[in-house]
């Protein structure tokens, strides 16, 4: 049986769900080093060194895998340089990079002062990798797109072929994702405790997620006494938006639940309580959040941008600015999905569908270069 290596040094949320997914999908031996999901930056400077440490304190007849896959934190150059100086290593191992994002698309980082230095790691990573996957071709094209800006910054230096190079070995795959807990939960728990139609927004509490986009077009429809109720869901940090505390209390009335909660089994009945599932993100490579909730029953409006119009039918996206209006036309007279538009929707991106082609990624032997 194949031997693959898993390095993560960002494990939790949709990394971790997406990896043990991946585990029980693909038929292979797993070796799996992890750090926990925080502190992005460090990891994508320092991992590459700790996970190469811990790698030498294997016995030298563990340390040869045939595949390693690495997220986007790792830094993969720096990674490749240290482990081939590691006795026993395969020095033929297929090293795999899965883009679940990309620092170049970022828009809250334009103006950091260290943009360009993660920038460049994920290039560097992409240049040392055998085989990029993205998980749409939104973060494949936004990637390779400002990678081709990006090199026309060196003009001393050119050509530089990267782009060329990097297209060659990037794939799509989308994240494998496991129904299983959502379809699980019981039908009562499904029914409706009124006839009031219930909002849902189950993104993280961060200025990326759009968050006053979402609360202000709330702030509109409750001003013309439009009757709902609200389930707002996903994990906060100590430096949440302002907003949502604001919107705690401006929409008291209308609100079901606000805020994280700890269970796999309460998130899923929460979601089927909902009609509707909105997005207002301003960054979304894939967007596993609103998958959920549609396999939940929930109806999307998603902004017409990033990459929803590749994953989604234009009867499901609003324009700039038309989150408002899109939401009063729906209250007014809401839709629903069939339970056949809800597996047309989200059963490509089962583990069940998709396994197959990350099995065959994953353990076909590494081209050699002639």
């Amino acid at each position: 049986m194949k031997r693959v290596l898993i390095l993560e040094p960002y494990f939790g949320g949709s990394h971790k769900a997406f990896l043990e997914g991946l585990q029980q999908a693909v038929s292979a031996e797993f070796t799996l080093l992890t750090l926990p999901a925080r502190k992005w930056k460090m990891r994508m400077q320092l991992s590459a060194y700790w996970f190469a440490q811990e790698i030498e304190k294997y016995a030298v007849r563990q340390r040869s895998f045939d595949t390693v896959l690495c997220s986007t934190f790792v830094d993969v150059a720096a990674l490749r340089s240290l482990l081939a100086q590691i006795a026993g290593w395969n020095q033929h191992a297929k090293v795999i990079t899965y883009f679940h994002e990309n620092q170049f698309a970022y828009p809250a980082q334009k103006n950091a002062p260290d943009i360009r230095q993660f920038s460049a790691l994920n290039l560097s990573t992409a240049m040392a990798s055998d085989l990029c996957i993205f998980n749409s071709k939104y973060n494949m094209e936004s990637f390779l797109g400002a990678i081709q800006s990006f090199l026309k910054k060196a003009s001393d230096m050119k050509p530089l072929n990267s782009v060329e190079v990097l297209r060659e070995k990037s794939i799509i795959l989308y994240p494998g994702m496991d129904y299983s807990g959502i379809d699980d939960v019981e039908e009562r728990s499904r029914k409706k405790m009124t006839d009031v139609t219930t909002i849902v927004w189950n993104h993280r509490w961060e200025h990326d997620k759009g968050p006053e986009l979402f609360f202000e077009a709330l702030y509109i429809i409750q001003e013309k006494r439009i009757p709902f109720h609200l389930i707002v869901l996903g994990q906060s940090f100590g430096d949440r938006p302002g907003c949502f505390y604001e919107a705690s209390v401006r929409l008291s009335e209308e609100i079901v639940h606000f805020g994280y909660v700890e269970t796999s089994s309460e998130y899923a009945q929460l979601l089927h309580r909902g009609d509707v599932i909105v997005s207002t993100a301003r960054h979304e490579f894939f967007g596993i959040s609103v998958v959920e909730g549609i396999r939940a029953g929930c109806y999307p409006l998603l902004p017409n941008d990033l990459s929803y119009p590749e994953l989604y039918q234009e009867e499901f996206l609003y324009e700039p600015g038309r989150l408002a209006g899109k939401l009063h036309d729906f209250l007014l007279q809401p839709a629903t999905l069939s339970w056949e538009d809800i597996k047309k929707i989200t059963e490509p991106f089962a583990w069940v569908c998709c396994g197959r082609q990350y099995e065959e990624c994953l353990l076909e032997p590494r081209m050699e270069k002639v």
